[in-house]
């Protein structure tokens, strides 16, 4: 089983990144049947059952970095659990690692994790990306697809012969 999740919050500006990268995809690709794609918008600390005994997890969010709004960076496992947690000023804030963490710990934590991470511009209250998220879009789905390949699933752009994996939203 793989899960690729889109979290963000589609009303405020940049942050709504991911759930745009997992619904830009499923309106353009089918995956296997053992892939589920979710826009599961803002989980706070709720992500373990997300995470949980799949074998493969993509996430797709919004990064804190220096580096100029729009820029992708790819992240793996080893990557998201490099540093010690930091502090949560928000609710909101995705329990990533603590949840990898806690599933290491239980042996319930996915194989393997890909982190498509992209740097806002901004993330105040607004209902559209960005033009530099906007435009980073693409190259952020092309990485699911990437991902997903690389991992052995076929994925097919629509229209082709192929049964889709399942989508859903919890926004």
């Amino acid at each position: 089983m793989i899960n690729v999740l889109g979290i963000g919050n589609v009303l405020m500006g940049d942050d709504g990144f991911g759930p745009a990268v997992v619904r830009a995809f499923d309106a353009a690709y089918q995956a296997g049947p053992d892939v589920d794609v979710v826009d599961i918008g803002t989980p706070g600390l709720d992500l373990m059952p997300w995470f949980a005994d799949v074998d493969r997890l993509v996430i797709v969010d919004t990064v804190k970095s220096s580096l100029p709004p729009g820029t992708m960076r790819l992240y793996d496992k080893g990557d998201v659990l490099r540093y010690a947690p930091s502090v949560r000023v928000s609710p909101h804030d995705p329990g990533v690692k603590e949840a990898l963490l806690t599933l290491e710990f239980a042996g319930r934590a996915p194989r393997e994790v890909t982190l498509i991470g992209v740097v806002p511009a901004r993330t105040a209250l607004a209902l559209d990306l960005s033009p530099a998220l906007e435009a980073a879009v693409a190259p952020a789905v092309q990485a699911i697809v990437d991902t997903l390949e690389c991992a052995g699933v076929p994925v097919r752009r629509r229209g082709g012969e192929m049964g889709s994996g399942r989508v859903f939203s919890r926004q």
